[in-house]
C-alpha cells in the first residue's frame, strides 16, 4: 500500500477527539432512555435532527458558504442514517436499557462489512469474517436465551440490530456522496431527515395530544439535538481532518463503555455479566475487522 492511502497515524490530539466523541455519541442512549418515557419514538428522532438543523446551517453560513448538494441522494441518506435507527433506538429504549442499545450499536462495522460484501463485491478476508463470527457471539452472549426463545426484550434488541443493519446500508449509499464536504453533508442529511419525519408525526405522534413535557424531558431532547448530533458532527469533522475517515471507526470500541457508564450513574441502570462479556467479543471482533491494531501487534 502507498503511503498516500495509509490510514494516518493517530496523535495525540486525534486521540482526545476520538474519546470526546465517544461521550456525545454514548449520551444519546441515555437521552434516548430518559425521553423514551415521555414522548413517542417519531417525536424523539424529529426533536434530535430538527433542532440540529438550525446550529449546523449557521456553522455552514459561517463558512460563507451555501448548501449546494444532491438532495435526492441526501433524502436517502436521511432515511437510512437518521429516520430508521433512531427510531428504531427510541422505540427500542422503552423496554432495554441504554447501556444494552450501545453495545448492540456496536454491531454496525460487521453489518457494514456484510453490506459491502453483498452488494458492492468487496472482499472480505479471513480476518474480517472472524470478526463478524466473533461479533455474532457477542450478541448472543448479550441477548442470552432470549435469543433462542423469543421472551423478554428480544423485539427491542431486534430494533436495535435492525438499526445498525440500515447504518450498515449507510456506508454502502454514502459511497455515492463521498465528495460532498462533511458539514454540507451533515446538515443536507438532518434538513431531509425533518422534512421525512414532519409528516409521520403529524399522524402517528400526535404529540399535541399529550401532556406538556417537564424540563427534564426539555434538557435531554436539547441534549441529544445540540450535543449528541451537532457537537457530535463538529468534533466528528475535525477527527476527518486531523486523522482520516478511516480513525472515526475507533470511535466505536468506546461509544458502549460511555454509554453504560452514563446509564449506571445517572440511570443507575444495573451492568450485568452478559452486557460485559458480550461487549468484550464484540470488541474482539471490531479489533478484527479494523484489522490495524492486530497488524501492529
Amino acid at each position: 500500500m502507498s503511503t498516500s492511502t495509509r490510514t494516518p497515524a493517530l496523535n495525540t490530539e486525534a486521540w482526545l477527539l476520538i474519546v470526546a466523541l465517544s461521550l456525545p455519541w454514548g449520551g444519546s442512549f441515555l437521552f434516548y432512555r430518559m425521553l423514551a418515557a415521555d414522548l413517542p419514538s417519531f417525536t424523539i428522532v424529529l426533536g434530535r435532527v430538527g433542532l440540529a438543523v438550525p446550529l449546523l446551517w449557521l456553522l455552514v453560513r459561517a463558512r460563507g458558504q451555501r448548501l449546494d448538494v444532491p438532495w435526492g441522494g441526501f433524502l436517502v441518506m436521511g432515511i437510512l442514517n437518521n429516520v430508521i435507527p433512531f427510531s428504531l433506538f427510541a422505540w427500542a429504549e422503552i423496554r432495554i436499557p441504554s447501556g444494552t442499545a450501545a453495545i448492540l450499536n456496536a454491531t454496525t462495522p460487521m453489518f457494514g462489512a456484510l453490506v459491502l460484501r453483498l452488494f458492492a463485491g468487496e472482499r472480505l478476508t479471513p480476518l474480517r469474517v472472524i470478526g463478524i463470527v466473533l461479533g455474532f457471539i457477542g450478541v448472543a452472549v448479550l441477548v442470552g436465551p432470549a435469543a433462542f426463545t423469543f421472551q423478554g426484550d428480544l423485539l427491542a434488541e431486534l430494533a436495535c440490530l435492525g438499526a445498525a443493519l440500515s447504518y450498515g446500508f449507510t456506508s454502502l449509499w454514502a459511497r455515492r456522496l463521498r465528495k460532498v464536504d462533511p458539514l454540507h453533508a451533515a446538515t443536507a442529511q438532518c434538513l431531509c431527515s425533518t422534512l421525512v419525519l414532519l409528516p409521520l408525526v403529524a399522524v402517528i405522534d400526535r404529540p399535541w395530544t399529550l401532556p406538556m413535557p417537564g424540563a427534564a424531558t426539555w434538557g435531554a431532547l436539547l441534549g441529544i439535538a445540540l450535543i449528541s448530533t451537532a457537537l457530535a458532527y463538529v468534533i466528528f469533522f475535525r477527527i476527518v481532518a486531523v486523522a482520516g475517515a478511516a480513525n472515526v471507526m475507533l470511535v466505536t470500541f468506546l461509544v458502549p463503555v460511555s454509554a453504560l457508564a452514563l446509564g449506571a450513574v445517572v440511570l443507575a441502570e444495573p451492568i450485568t455479566w452478559n452486557a460485559l462479556a458480550g461487549m468484550a467479543l464484540i470488541a474482539a471482533g471490531l479489533t478484527a475487522i479494523d484489522g490495524r491494531l492486530l497488524n501492529r501487534t
